[in-house]
């Protein structure tokens, strides 16, 4: 992919935060999710990093290798010609030269967006808000001077985090850390968890990022995530724990003799699936 390609694909990804419509982004984790959602008329893939660790095997975290999850977000990245944003959890590194090095590997995968978390671990404490902020700052210097930009979507774990006891609590922190961010270089605000129309609400008048919210199967509609101002949904790893789940029961199923019927019935043919793969042979990134 060429830096004017990059760049274009940046500038479209940044303004469909913007738009008066919802950007709806049913996550991925390998390439043929990402040619579905494109035929389907999609203007951005995601991806997300607890489906492609559990897709190999892993759990969330920061299990898998760097390299080995940039390989999977190049692999996405070269099979659609929508923007791919990426999701990297905190970097993949402690340090900031070692952010510095995910980012420009990042960028090298075509990516033009990334996901980024101040979790420290999960459930736990949060890192520090300058600290963190410091880090956003290296990312966006650091793709500048590369000469390119990306998308950063700064992910607040405020919710997920076991140090605040009350919603309150959780708000106030999600808001600071909302305006430090975006000073820092963010933009876009992550609260991950809330999905409930009281909360997003507060949220929506406090933050004045464009907002992410989370679609877990209890959240609120994506027609009232709109009226509230969302900008964008995410599905995190709940279709690929859904797609999971069809599979395990296939598998139960065959395993007491079941009919063919457990998988046959909502079949895609060979024909179909055929639409999304490509018929040359796999090539060598440049």
């Amino acid at each position: 992919m060429t830096t004017t390609e990059q760049r274009g694909k940046t500038r479209a990804l940044r303004a469909l935060h913007s738009d008066q419509e919802v950007l709806v982004l049913p996550n991925v984790w390998d390439p043929i999710g990402a040619r579905v959602l494109a035929s389907k008329g999609y203007p951005a893939v995601a991806t997300a990093s607890a489906a492609v660790s559990s897709a190999l095997g892993f759990e969330d975290g920061e299990k898998i290798r760097r390299q080995t999850m940039l390989e999977i977000v190049a692999r996405i990245s070269r099979s659609v010609a929508v923007p791919v944003t990426a999701d990297m959890e905190t970097g993949y590194g402690t340090s900031l030269a070692e952010l510095e090095d995910t980012i420009r590997c990042l960028l090298d995968t075509g990516a033009v967006g990334l996901n980024i978390e101040d979790s420290l671990e999960e459930g736990g404490s949060l890192r520090p808000v300058d600290e963190q902020a410091e880090r956003i700052a290296t990312v966006r210097e650091t793709a500048a001077a590369q000469g390119l930009d990306l998308l950063i979507n700064a992910r607040v774990d405020a919710f997920l985090s076991d140090e605040f006891g009350r919603a309150e609590e959780r708000i106030e922190e999600t808001v600071t850390r909302a305006e430090v961010y975006a000073k820092a270089g963010a933009d876009c605000i992550y609260p991950i968890g809330p999905g409930d129309a009281e909360t997003l609400t507060v949220l929506r008048s406090r933050i004045t990022l464009p907002l992410n919210a989370l679609a877990t199967p209890d959240a609120v509609p994506l027609e009232r995530m709109a009226e509230i101002g969302i900008n964008r949904v995410s599905f995190g790893p709940f279709i690929f724990r859904s797609c999971l789940r069809k599979f395990a029961d296939i598998a139960e199923a065959l395993s007491r003799s079941a009919g063919y019927e457990c998988f046959g019935r909502e079949l895609m043919t060979g024909s179909e699936a055929s639409l999304y793969l490509t018929s040359e042979s796999e090539q060598e990134p440049r």
